[in-house]
């Protein structure tokens, strides 16, 4: 069965659902959400993602929301298919790794890339002019958790070790959606 994502193509974490699928080489459609009528915030969508919110998942009636643990999820279920994305679970040590980067990813990069996309991406694509003050903030910002990936990368070839994982490219991901040319 071929699973379904429930989402806009434009969304950041349609994305980076998206970005594990093709790394596991896991069959997928798309059915999109249409902002611009609410359809997000209808009832069968709430009854599916209580907050209106994109991706959803439904693997065969399966329904799962939170980009983040979709992407665990697929990593998962298709573990010996594509790219490794997650550790062995029996790894202890490797997994500690991979949920401490993906935690530094969820708080310390991706609110910042968020806003630069707000104010840059988002905002303009709404019509609205973004605001040049919080984008500089959350430039700044960024720049100085930045200096914290490039220590962590002192020690290991990728945040989660030595071993590419799905935080790395959710990482670049989010980065090349959404960076300006600030450093």
């Amino acid at each position: 069965m071929v699973l379904t994502i429930i989402g806009v193509d434009v969304s950041t974490c349609t994305r980076r659902v998206k970005v594990v699928l093709f790394e596991k080489g896991v069959d997928f459609v798309i059915k999109p959400v249409d902002w611009s009528t609410g359809e997000h915030k209808s009832e069968a969508h709430l009854a599916k993602q209580p907050f209106g919110q994109v991706p959803i998942l439904d693997d065969e009636g399966f329904i799962l929301f939170e980009s983040r643990a979709i992407g665990r999820y697929i990593a998962t279920k298709y573990a010996n298919q594509g790219t490794k994305l997650i550790p062995d679970p029996k790894d202890l040590k490797a997994v500690a790794l991979f949920e401490q980067a993906a935690c530094v990813e969820q708080a310390d990069f991706e609110p910042y890339v968020s806003g630069i996309a707000v104010e840059k991406l988002f905002n303009p694509l709404r019509g609205l002019a973004g605001d040049e003050d919080k984008f500089k903030k959350n430039v700044e910002a960024l720049n100085a958790k930045l200096d914290g990936y490039e220590r962590m990368l002192t020690r290991t070839k990728y945040l989660a070790g030595d071993v590419s994982a799905w935080n790395s490219k959710n990482i670049g991901l989010s980065m090349s959606l959404t960076m300006p040319a600030t450093r």
